[in-house]
């Protein structure tokens, strides 16, 4: 049976991440205390081995996070797949969120209780196969991620991102390339208003020489890691390619490598995000 573990500091984002999960139609179980999960995952797989289940674990049972290394291991040798989740932000994102909302934070005060929160927390984010950092995401974008990540999870996801180093790097890509060297068609006033998605701007990016490059060049990479990617039992794959502000540049790039490899993607999703599109974030 699949088991994924979504954990993570309060105002991060695991709520949204759950919940995301159960629009998926993954059978969700917030807060379960640690010593309860082997038994949820044997009542469950008994019934329905090929289910996949998705568990919410937080510092309020902090009498039992010691224990988790032991569960976590016990799972795994009974053979199930295990994936732990961890979603976190930034120490200032989190006192924030919760002064906007004017909610309590569960350790008590802030900001020590975040700092006592992440201590807590540290074992459960050792043993993480993915941290996500929320830190520059919307709820929105939060949500859809996750639907990108664990839809159709018998294929490799593979995600094109576009978008700009003025507003900092995409936290979940594990390959960036950088396209600012290109020359830009915000110079050009005709294009200025016009986003990469346009025809004139599309054609103004490929037409250089080094945009042709660059494509041959992530293409090739991305062909060389997928299969090795997948071999290793990952479920994703994210390749960004960025520009200063992600409205030109980028966005054709990403365009452009989204067309070459559709047609030999067979057996792996293909997504495309920009991030940065119409001040999308």
């Amino acid at each position: 049976m699949e088991l994924i573990v979504v954990s993570g500091l309060s105002g991060g984002g695991k709520s949204t991440a759950l919940r995301a999960l159960e629009d998926l139609g993954i059978y969700c179980v917030d807060n379960l205390p640690i010593p309860l999960v082997p038994g949820l995952v044997e009542v469950v797989s008994d019934a329905d081995p090929d289910r996949v289940v998705a568990v919410g674990l937080d510092a309020r049972e902090q009498q039992y996070l010691s224990g988790w290394a032991d569960v976590h291991a016990s799972l795994t040798a009974s053979g199930h797949k295990v994936e732990v989740l961890f979603v976190e932000a930034s120490q200032s994102v989190l006192v924030g969120r919760y002064s906007s909302t004017r909610r309590l934070h569960p350790m008590g005060h802030l900001p020590e209780a975040i700092d006592r929160e992440r201590a807590l927390l540290a074992p459960i984010r050792d043993e993480a196969d993915t941290v996500l950092d929320s830190s520059d995401m919307s709820e929105r974008q939060l949500r859809q991620l996750m639907r990108d990540r664990y839809s159709a999870r018998d294929h490799l996801r593979i995600a094109l991102v576009s978008f700009g180093f003025s507003r900092g790097l995409p936290r979940d890509a594990d390959l960036v390339l950088d396209a600012r060297f290109l020359s830009n068609p915000h110079d050009d006033p005709q294009l200025r208003p016009l986003s990469g998605l346009h025809e004139p701007v599309s054609k103004f990016v490929l037409s250089q020489e080094a945009a042709t490059e660059l494509l041959d060049k992530a293409e090739g990479l991305l062909r060389f890691t997928i299969g090795r990617v997948a071999d290793e039992g990952r479920s994703y794959l994210t390749l960004a390619i960025g520009c200063t502000g992600g409205q030109h540049r980028s966005v054709a790039l990403i365009e452009a490598l989204k067309g070459r490899l559709e047609p030999v993607a067979e057996g792996q999703r293909l997504l495309v995000r920009h991030r940065d599109v119409g001040g999308a974030g």
